[in-house]
């Protein structure tokens, strides 16, 4: 790794932050994605210098060029974590490094400077440092941190980026669907898909969500949740949903989701349930999985629960699916009881109230 990965980060207080009766107000109801935090985390990258002027700063607008290279050229990638109020009063990060190789391997594929990783966490533990007293308290409440970078520097050839600034930004959030959310209705596009071989669909970039809204938008209009796309060779199999992973439960009590082949996010989520369900015994399949055979076992009563998963949605019950010409309702269109079981589990170890055997809650203070 690049010397770059020794940075100090310059701190600059805000001179006008939030008074503390602001800050309570907006915690008391943060919602998600709505309000921001204080300071802002900034790194800049070019090829004369490498990664340099590390900072924590004032959160304010962005100043671009107008051919600022990202603007024409989509190169931009982003990550997603929370920071978590623990039962002490401290606070905690649930493996942050995965983050860190996934913002790698993104920036990666998408031809942009690879950020070293131990700059990544330097970054994520400094500003929650710097704006610690906005960790919201209460269940379902984090601090919600996004990483993301883009190319800055100002041209309009087609080709890979010079330069690039890297930022952190942070949220007060609470639940990510509205009302909780006992369960969420899926409606399968037909029309659209989220991603094909050898294209974008393991890299975390704001392009293959760009993609997913006007599925979503459908998904909207046909009364959903969400959309949940199929495979984009054969039409047939279940990849993903817009921003989630997808698990199947069945009536031997075994458990299934799609496999990762370059077309589907490698959620940090997906595969912590995975390893905590073969921890409790439980088979894990990987394995392909078609709209058809989802439909049968739903009606037949062979798949008992279904779940979506994210580090957003943390883990949510899908009770109906809908499609063009079909509906089918999964179990009691609730909760199961293996869903329940691994998202306590779950949210259990990122609050620091349970125990925690592979060693992913990382506290900061």
């Amino acid at each position: 790794m690049e010397d770059a990965t020794i940075l100090d980060f310059e701190f600059e207080a805000h001179t006008s932050p939030r008074t503390g009766d602001e800050r309570a107000a907006i915690l008391a109801n943060p919602g998600f994605g709505k309000t921001f935090t204080d300071h802002m985390a900034v790194i800049r990258y070019s090829v004369d210098k490498g990664w340099h002027d590390a900072r924590i700063q004032p959160y304010a607008p962005l100043q671009i060029d107008p051919a600022c290279a990202v603007l024409h050229y989509a190169q931009e990638i982003f990550e997603g974590l929370k920071a978590y109020r623990l039962p002490d009063g401290g606070a905690g990060l649930f493996r942050p490094a995965e983050n860190a190789r996934r913002f790698r391997e993104s920036a990666e594929r998408m031809a942009m400077a690879p950020l070293p990783e131990d700059l990544f966490l330097g970054s994520i533990r400094a500003l929650v440092e710097a704006d610690r007293d906005w960790i919201p308290e209460g269940e379902g409440a984090s601090l919600y941190l996004r990483p993301f970078m883009f190319a800055s520097e100002t041209f309009l050839g087609v080709k890979p980026a010079s330069e690039y600034l890297y930022l952190v930004i942070a949220s007060p959030a609470g639940a990510y669907f509205k009302g909780g959310a006992p369960s969420v209705t899926l409606w399968v596009s037909d029309h659209y898909t989220r991603a094909a071989p050898g294209g974008t669909g393991a890299a975390k970039c704001g392009g293959n969500y760009a993609a997913s809204l006007v599925a979503q938008a459908e998904a909207i209009r046909q009364g959903c949740d969400q959309v949940v796309f199929l495979d984009a060779v054969e039409n047939r199999y279940v990849e993903e949903l817009g921003g989630m992973n997808v698990f199947f439960v069945f009536d031997d009590g075994s458990v299934a989701t799609p496999p990762l082949s370059g077309t589907i996010l490698p959620g940090i989520t997906r595969e912590s349930l995975i390893t905590l369900a073969r921890d409790a015994g439980v088979e894990v399949r990987e394995e392909r999985y078609s709209i058809d055979q989802w439909r049968e076992d739903a009606q037949s009563g062979r798949l008992r629960e279904a779940f979506a998963c994210g580090t957003a949605a943390v883990v949510t019950p899908i009770g109906a699916v809908r499609g063009t010409g079909f509906e089918f309702q999964i179990g009691n269109g609730g909760p199961g009881l293996l869903t329940e079981k691994l998202r306590e589990q779950l949210v259990g170890i990122q609050r620091g109230v349970a125990p925690d055997p592979h060693g992913w809650l990382e506290r900061l203070f």
